[in-house]
């Protein structure tokens, strides 16, 4: 799989770029990457700023393709390296797309909304807002206000109201996004999906497994770094590690006789077994690295700067 895009002639009014999700943490880029894209290529949990790196999604339809941009939650508390790198990433993802997708939840707009939206507004970047969740609001004519003072913050291109979780009005979603993405010709082969590779895919599906199994027992302070891929008896062995940024994190992540570890690792096996298509063993160790999320060198060797 190439991570480079790929450009062909352009077929007449043929339309294809980059649509940026941007976002408070936890407002669920994520589930909508996956929802539009038709499968996952980003992680979910319900945990805020799960994603730290840009995630590409493409998907093709007649005439248009669409390459998605999941980013990190957009937020204002920047007290270590690793939140300052992801609030880089996403301001990246934004000043480089052709249309900005901003997403906010159904019926909440604070602090941290009002701060992504300067960043939109500041960037000159066309943008269309969504809002997800909307299954979740019991009093739906509670949605058309909230819709019209949305309006009235920006002046958006359109604004769709969304469930990511339950696939609901992603259709017109798609259909809204593509006849407002430039002409141009294909930028990625049409089997392609994703621009991350499968060692990237590997350590995300570990963390994610990981972070819905720690709940609350674990801050942020987690990495997950494969090592070494191996080809054995027609099985592919990964060597993965786990970094924990403080010595007591370790024997939590291990759990009792190494049966947190376990479950993890067998949970992460089995979803990979599915989306790779293939048979996987995965080796997991713990190590402490103090302070990693703090740390330029740590953050550069795990593709976070």
């Amino acid at each position: 799989m190439s991570d480079e895009p790929t450009t062909g002639a352009a077929s007449p009014g043929f339309r294809a770029g980059f649509a940026a999700l941007v976002g408070r943490p936890n407002v669920g880029k994520s589930t909508l990457l996956n929802a539009l894209v038709g499968e996952k290529v980003s992680i979910v949990t319900s945990r805020p700023q799960t994603t730290r790196h840009r995630v590409l999604g493409v998907l093709n339809r007649p005439g248009v393709q669409l390459a998605f941009v999941d980013t990190p939650g957009l937020h204002l508390g920047e007290r270590r390296a690793l939140n300052r790198a992801m609030n880089r990433t996403a301001a990246a993802a934004l000043a480089d797309a052709d249309l900005v997708v901003f997403v906010v939840e159904a019926l909440r707009f604070g602090e941290e909304d009002e701060a992504v939206l300067r960043r939109i507004k500041d960037s000159g970047r066309d943008a269309i807002a969504v809002i997800n969740k909307v299954d979740k609001i019991p009093q739906k004519d509670k949605l058309l206000p909230f819709t019209a003072e949305l309006a009235a913050r920006h002046a958006f291109l359109d604004i769709v109201p969304v469930s990511a979780e339950k696939g609901s009005n992603i259709e017109r979603l798609i259909e809204v996004i593509g006849r407002r993405l430039p002409e141009s010709p294909e930028l990625f082969p049409p089997d392609q999906r994703t621009d991350r590779g499968i060692e990237f895919q590997i350590a995300e599906t570990v963390r994610e497994k990981l972070t819905m199994e720690l709940v609350e027992e674990l801050p942020y302070g987690i990495a997950v770094e494969v090592e070494k891929l191996e080809e054995v008896d027609e099985q592919l062995v990964v060597h993965a590690v786990i970094y924990v940024d403080r010595a007591g994190q370790k024997p939590i992540v291990i759990g009792a006789k190494g049966s947190r570890l376990k479950r993890v690792g067998q949970k992460a096996r089995e979803e990979l077994n599915t989306r790779l298509g293939r048979r996987l063993h995965l080796n997991l160790w713990v190590k402490v690295r103090e302070d990693w999320a703090d740390d330029a060198r740590a953050l550069a060797q795990l593709g976070l700067e």
